[in-house]
């Protein structure tokens, strides 16, 4: 598991618009990295519409933001059309940049054990740091979670 003050590990992957995206391009910006487990789904969609109805107070704070999910490019840019998203999702159909966070996990509904996605998000420095980790994230009051 990763943890606070770690070097967040480097990964390449496709946003929503076929465009290889990586972390390193990001260097001397503070990320706001988050991983969601579906597009369009109530608990994802408020999420989203929280960073987006944010977004410029996240900006104004020097934050970028980047949505992962394991949907595909295509899903991305209809979610990101439907409700106006102005940020980057990253297409991580393979699990790789999961992988690499620790957030495809083990996980049990109604009795039922499957792997996904663990709703975490990390708070990355302009070196590449790990700032914090949020575990416990509130879909409705993300933003408040991440400029506490």
């Amino acid at each position: 598991m990763l943890e606070i003050g770690q070097k967040a590990p480097e990964f390449t992957a496709k946003d929503q618009n076929g465009n290889d995206i990586s972390l390193s391009d990001y260097k001397g910006k503070k990320v706001v990295l988050y991983f969601y487990p579906k597009d369009s789904t109530p608990g994802c969609t408020a999420q989203a519409c929280n960073l987006k109805d944010n977004y410029e107070l996240l900006q104004s704070k020097g934050y970028e933001v980047l949505g992962v999910s394991t949907d595909t490019e295509k899903r991305h840019q209809n979610f990101i059309n439907k409700y106006e998203l102005p940020f980057t999702l990253i297409a991580d159909v393979d699990q790789a940049v999961h992988d690499l966070y620790g957030t495809w996990q083990l996980k049990k509904n109604y009795g039922r054990e499957y792997m996904g996605t663990v709703r975490t998000t990390f708070i990355i420095d302009e070196e590449g740091n790990i700032e914090d980790i949020i575990q416990k994230v509130k879909t409705k009051e993300h933003t408040a979670q991440i400029i506490k």
